[in-house]
């Protein structure tokens, strides 16, 4: 993945930002379909997508893997949003719908650098009792996602590669200063197939579907790397012009990396954020569902 000394394939550590939301009901899947950005529909029980719920005006909240336990149990894995905020969010939109929304506090999760042991692809597996395990990873950089009751050591290190991992494969880790900012197009989403434009109403689907048919998405990620820690919020700038914002970062060891929303189409020059140069590096493949 980089040159930096990886953690082994068997080393488990835990993923202390990450937060579990439970949706339990008989409409806990036809809430999600309405709810949030990606096609709830299309998942078999055992399946999972990346998702997100956005405004009305079609920007981000939070991002989350969501996972289709059944009909009447959709899970959600925040890597970074407030939980109890988002839940408390969600439950104003409940209305008459019968389903119960919960912060689930004995499920923690955890990383590992290596393939899962049953898990594959969109498929997830496992249990309350034994845990869960899904699929994070790609064929040539293996990593698995764990939910479960046993708590694991934390590992700053570790916990900083997979963070970093993250955005080198396009998934932005929002911080609280970057949410309700961006469109799932301005953060390139689809890279991750994480939202509809086909699927029925959802809050800012309007917006989403009217970039997509018209072709008006003209901003999206770039990953760069630095000698110095980048912010989000930070402007990238080519001399004095104003390029992009950076919108989410991260230091692995030297490391430091960001992904911002620059514009799809420009030229090549020399880009910089407060006076410091940066580098642009290329996206890679693997986190797709």
């Amino acid at each position: 993945m980089h040159d930096n000394p990886q953690p082994t394939a068997d080393t488990v550590f835990a993923l202390p930002g990450y937060r579990l939301i439970t949706l339990e009901g008989r409409d806990a899947a036809a809430f999600a379909q309405a709810q949030f950005m990606n096609d709830v529909a299309l998942l078999e029980p055992g399946q999972w997508q990346w998702s997100g719920w956005l405004t009305p005006k079609g920007r981000v909240i939070a991002l989350f893997a969501l996972l289709k336990r059944s009909d009447e149990a959709v899970w959600l894995v925040l890597p970074d949003a407030d939980a109890a905020a988002l839940a408390a969010a969600l439950q104003r939109f409940v209305f008459r719908s019968k389903v119960r929304i919960q912060v689930r506090e004995d499920l923690y999760a955890s990383g590992r650098f290596g393939a899962p042991v049953a898990a594959s692809g969109a498929n997830f597996t496992g249990d309350e009792d034994a845990g869960f395990e899904l699929d994070v990873g790609s064929i040539n950089a293996p990593r698995t996602l764990s939910l479960s009751r046993a708590t694991v050591s934390h590992d700053e290190a570790a916990a900083a590669t997979w963070h970093a991992y993250d955005l080198e494969h396009g998934l932005p880790r929002l911080p609280a200063s970057q949410v309700e900012h961006w469109t799932p197009q301005q953060l390139s989403l689809d890279r991750l197939r994480a939202f509809s434009v086909k699927k029925g109403c959802y809050p800012g689907q309007e917006i989403v579907a009217r970039t997509h048919f018209l072709g008006q998405a003209k901003r999206g990620l770039v990953l760069l790397a630095a000698d110095a820690a980048l912010e989000p919020g930070q402007d990238v700038t080519a001399g004095s012009v104003a390029m992009g914002k950076v919108v989410a970062s991260a230091v692995d060891g030297a490391r430091h990396l960001a992904l911002a929303v620059m514009p799809l189409e420009r030229d090549a020059v020399a880009l910089g954020v407060n006076g410091a140069p940066v580098t642009e590096r290329a996206l890679r493949e693997g986190l797709a569902r």
